[in-house]
């Protein structure tokens, strides 16, 4: 058996794969929030026991940059080594990979009922493909075409530089600035970009949060899912966080846009996470591409981008698992 791992900065999910099913569904699968947990050896030590079956080799993607067989986990006090999985867990073949590189890695063998088109474009056979996802934080990568197959790399563009592109998006630059110091993509563009983007909204406009939302607010460990769900509702009560989504999905396009363009992806541009599903309705009515092709003499250019969601919430494990099976000889 092969296990494949997705150990993100808010979840983890594990799965089995048999050599007769690369890289299809798992055998064995199951998720945790990391919070309940001190460490991911805890998780994995629990996986194990339960599903009871030998494992020749891991391949786990990790929410931050691999380096040396060892990550440091972006947004979590984790540390994950590849040495000491596998000599705890007696698993002759570790490898760690990036969150994203795995969700790249997947791209070639999802179905089509598993994607969402926003922009038909014009795609590019064999051509650069780009990969987003937020969620706890920004993951980023790519995939190039070398030697008759796509090869995907990992990327930590989420943290490069948050650049506003309106007065009102200069404010919230200045706003984070001052409280945070060092203001990234994933400052915005994350489930904590949703969150501050409403307390930004929020203190330029007195009284415009309902009191019963201001209560659910204070009680939530995460407000992000809180303010999604709020705006998917009726008018008058969710229109801040309406306001909120609306600014949080130009932004992302706007980044979307960066990647595109950084590393041409005429391929085709992949939205994944959870937080994209759950503001799927707000990325197909417009603001969203506006944004994304908004890029001045190169707006035809980006026009003709293909741009997909990911529908698929294993699109990770089943990316970390081909990887295993390439890397393993299965």
């Amino acid at each position: 058996m092969l296990l494949a791992g997705d150990v993100g900065g808010t979840k983890t999910r594990l799965g089995l794969f048999s050599g007769e099913r690369r890289p299809g569904r798992a055998v064995a699968e199951a998720a945790w929030r990391n919070s309940e947990y001190p460490d991911f050896e805890a998780i994995l030590g629990e996986f194990l026991a339960r599903t009871g079956r030998p494992v020749r080799g891991a391949c786990l993607g990790v929410a931050g940059p691999v380096v040396d067989g060892q990550c440091r986990l972006t947004n979590l006090p984790w540390v994950i080594t590849e040495k000491r999985i596998a000599e705890r867990f007696r698993i002759a073949s570790v490898r760690l990979i990036n969150d994203l590189e795995a969700t790249a890695r997947a791209i070639p063998f999802l179905a089509t009922t598993g994607l969402k088109t926003l922009n038909a474009g014009r795609t590019v056979p064999e051509g650069n493909m780009a990969v987003l996802a937020p969620g706890t934080g920004l993951g980023e990568a790519f995939l190039t075409w070398e030697g008759g197959r796509f090869r995907a790399h990992a990327s930590e563009g989420g943290h490069a530089d948050f650049a506003p592109g309106s007065a009102l998006e200069v404010d919230l630059l200045a706003d984070l600035r001052e409280k945070y110091g060092h203001v990234s993509q994933e400052s915005v563009c994350s489930g904590k970009g949703i969150a501050r983007i409403y307390r930004f909204l929020r203190s330029r406009v007195q009284g415009a949060e309902p009191p019963g939302l201001s209560e659910e607010l204070d009680r939530a460990s995460d407000p992000a899912p809180v303010i999604v769900e709020a705006a998917m509702g009726d008018p008058p009560a969710s229109n801040l966080c309406r306001k909120t989504v609306a600014l949080f999905v130009s932004l992302l396009g706007v980044e979307a846009g960066n990647l595109a363009l950084k590393v041409s992806a005429v391929g085709g541009v992949y939205l994944a996470g959870g937080i994209s599903l759950a503001i799927l309705p707000f990325l197909e009515q417009g603001g969203f591409m506006e944004a994304f092709r908004r890029k001045g003499r190169l707006s035809e250019f980006m026009a003709r981008i293909p741009v997909t969601v990911i529908l698929d919430p294993d699109a990770a494990l089943i990316g970390a698992a081909a990887c295993g099976f390439e890397l393993f000889g299965e």
